[in-house]
């Protein structure tokens, strides 16, 4: 396997065979309750290693270089042991997709207890004026003592970010995850709102770049989002988080109940968490791997892996087209994670 470190890549324990991994992998179709990021059905490729079982999930649209750091990831939670969790329980929070105002107390209802709500916007199609409504319905619904985000997923340019911060103030924002797509717009943006005292976050600045330091070291976000896999896994998120030298949230890349046991992982070996982390979507799922799905029970989740059920993998099992097109994709990344 191969690793991140100090802005290089360096060598890592050697990855298993393929044939290892294929031998339990088990590929799995879960319905949403709500479309989200574009999807109404979330895929996944489930194995189990001496550690336990793993997850490898990267969205359709990644390639194979993108998605064998994904693979890189399950690989290093189903082979290696952890690091020691310093914390036994983790605060999470709801996450409201795209939905019309109506139907955010529905979503909130999903989420047992969570203090803290995720709000998608900026999506395609729709404007700032269902932005606000959305939030303004989500701050309705948690009262003043919730705490609202929002995420744009790099949707808005420099002045359309700067105009909604503006218009969605009114809403007592803990912070904006990913206003703008570039590290000099996130930067250009935190000086031209910080005397409005609403963080920026960086997500996509920090997962889907080839140097995740460069966010940090521009100045231009106050906290990092960070996903378990797509940074390759637990250890290489912590070096990032720990070289950044920022605070951190721990969320979610639409996992199943195993991969958000990977992600719980990371959250609690943390040395700081300030943040309540996005690790409660398996509340968007209309059915899960595990019984029960690691779901928030009064806004927090237990620290530990989790086994999924025969009778469930079978259930939610993919089509034959679906497990053959997945485990060609795991095979591809495993050869460039072995070259």
């Amino acid at each position: 396997m191969r690793r991140w470190q100090d802005g290089r890549v360096t060598d890592a324990p050697a990855i298993p065979p393929l044939a290892e991994i294929l031998a339990s992998a088990r590929v799995v179709a879960l319905p949403l309750a709500t479309r989200f990021r574009g999807v109404d059905v979330r895929e996944a490729v489930l194995f189990e290693g001496p550690e336990g079982w793993t997850e490898f999930s990267p969205f359709a649209e990644y390639d194979d270089a993108e998605a064998s750091t994904w693979l890189a990831a399950a690989i290093d939670y189903g082979w290696m042991p952890q690091p020691a969790p310093v914390r036994n329980e983790i605060h999470v929070n709801a996450t409201v997709p795209a939905v019309a105002a109506a139907s955010v107390p529905e979503v909130l209802a999903r989420y047992d207890g969570c203090r803290t709500a995720k709000v998608k916007v900026a999506e395609r199609g729709q404007t700032l004026a269902d932005d606000i409504a959305r939030v303004r319905a989500v701050r309705e619904a948690m009262g003043p003592e919730g705490r609202v985000r929002i995420d744009a997923n790099g949707a808005w340019n420099l002045d359309e970010a700067e105009h909604a911060i503006h218009a969605l103030a009114e809403f007592d924002l803990e912070y904006v995850e990913q206003p703008c797509a570039t590290v000099d717009e996130l930067g250009e943006l935190r000086r031209r709102v910080g005397y409005m005292d609403v963080p920026i976050a960086a997500d996509e600045s920090v997962r889907k770049a080839e140097d995740p330091l460069a966010v940090a070291r521009a100045g231009a976000a106050d906290l990092l989002v960070v996903k378990v896999q797509p940074l390759g896994g637990v250890r290489r998120a912590l070096e990032i988080v720990a070289r950044a030298g920022l605070p951190a949230v721990v969320s979610s890349a639409l996992d199943t109940s195993v991969g958000l046991a990977m992600g719980v992982t990371l959250a609690a070996a943390l040395p700081a968490l300030e943040y309540d982390c996005g690790l409660g979507t398996a509340s968007l799922f209309t059915a899960d791997v595990c019984a029960p799905a690691l779901t928030p029970k009064g806004g927090v989740l237990t620290v530990g892996r989790v086994t999924p059920d025969a009778a469930l993998l079978d259930e939610h099992a993919a089509s034959v087209e679906q497990r053959d097109r997945w485990l060609a994709r795991l095979t591809r990344c495993h050869a460039l994670l072995q070259g």
